[in-house]
């Protein structure tokens, strides 16, 4: 993956829920075209964003039930937006299982500037099995950056 789109994970309880952090910035390559003037973060990356909070928080919550970290890949989104981001702000995502199968989950995330909905979506994900030693070690690695200071939770 080339766009890693959340800066971390601050708070995680396995196969329930996981809050991340996105800070916004203007020196992001999107600015440079949407739009020049009246910047705003373009509402597919947000859902970029949110959906890599949810697939970590699945990927981690699966890799000991199932003995390897499955590749959570997006099948069906539906999103809402509420309000522009800009540079400068910070949004906070709360991703929260809201079911789970052997081959796909559905989770909710939302995002918030201070108290202020931001936007939300319902994501599906499926599962796929990775059988390359390399990704599996990379996607893992990832992992690890992302919930290095993170707080988790019984």
């Amino acid at each position: 993956m080339r766009y890693f789109l959340i800066d971390r994970i601050d708070e995680m309880k396995k196969g329930s829920f996981a809050v991340g952090t996105k800070a916004v910035s203007l020196s992001e390559d999107c600015f440079e075209h949407h739009f020049p003037g009246q910047p705003v973060y373009p509402g597919a990356l947000l859902i970029e964003g949110m959906a890599q909070l949810g697939g970590a928080l699945l990927e981690i919550s699966l890799r000991d039930e199932m003995g390897h970290c499955p590749r959570c890949v997006l099948s069906t989104v539906k999103a809402k937006f509420r309000d522009f981001t800009k540079p400068g702000d910070v949004l906070s995502m709360r991703a929260e299982i809201l079911s789970q199968h052997d081959e796909s989950a559905k989770v909710r995330i939302r995002g918030t500037r201070g108290d202020k909905r931001i936007c939300e979506a319902e994501v599906l994900y499926v599962f796929l099995k990775i059988d390359d030693p390399k990704l599996e070690a990379s996607r893992n690695e990832f992992l690890d950056i992302l919930t290095r200071e993170t707080r988790f939770l019984d």
